[in-house]
């Protein structure tokens, strides 16, 4: 018997009213659930009208304060306890991908993950190590956990595009750089982007380059982009 638990979380149909032809997949960050990032589906679907987009809670409580989701705990800081908590849920955000794919009838390159914060550190280790490669990882805010395990545990290539606010006072900016260099080394495809007067949150040039880069990556044509709001969770 499985007692694995399963993620859920709240979904934003297809713009066009059709069946979906890409799957954006957002993994929020420590504290938050599903709620929070789907709120950028609206303004992601302006470029990405075929996409199905799923937004699931991380698959334990938050166990620093009386509400909220997590990937893995922050209680113990060390990098040997955040490796092992994000090895951990691994598994669990990999059979979720598989089923959401499943259910809409696509493929890895169908799909991308979107990541905010300890979200972006789970997109980042899943995606590089998954046996085909997904269509896109975008990591905002985020940090590469375990880069010395790259090189011996790297499956798939998808293009990257990590970014970062330099005035983040939550997940040091150095990390975007520490990250796409050990990326790059691995062999993979990635972009770095520090964002001006940004600290951990998103803003708008943040989100429409994100938006901008999945349909450049799935290969769907670029409309006039809009604005987006401003989310900080």
């Amino acid at each position: 018997m499985n007692d694995q638990p399963e993620l859920y979380g709240p979904t934003f149909a297809p713009a066009s009213g059709g069946a979906p032809r890409q799957l954006v997949i957002f993994c929020h960050g420590v504290g938050s659930d599903g709620q929070d990032l789907i709120g950028l589906a609206p303004y992601y679907a302006k470029v990405l009208p075929d996409a199905q987009f799923v937004s699931p809670n991380a698959p334990f409580a938050f166990d620093m304060a009386p509400a909220g989701y997590q990937w893995f705990s922050l209680e113990n800081p060390t990098p040997q306890s955040r490796l092992e908590g994000t090895q951990a849920a691994v598994p669990l955000l990999d059979a979720f991908i598989d089923s959401q794919m499943q259910l809409y009838g696509l493929t890895d390159k169908d799909v991308a993950l979107v990541g905010f914060s300890q979200g972006s550190m789970m997109a980042l280790h899943v995606g590089v190590r998954r046996q085909r490669p997904l269509a896109a990882i975008v990591a905002y805010s985020g940090a590469l956990i375990g880069p010395e395990l790259l090189a011996s545990e790297v499956k798939s290539q998808p293009p990257i595009l990590m970014m970062h606010g330099v005035m983040d006072d939550v997940v040091p900016p150095e990390s975007l750089y520490e990250g796409v260099a050990a990326l790059q080394a691995a062999g993979l495809k990635v972009t770095g982007e520090m964002v001006a007067n940004l600290g951990h949150s998103l803003n708008d040039q943040s989100i429409m380059q994100g938006m901008d880069f999945l349909a450049t990556c799935f290969g769907v044509p670029l409309p006039e982009p809009g604005s987006a709001p401003a989310t900080d969770n």
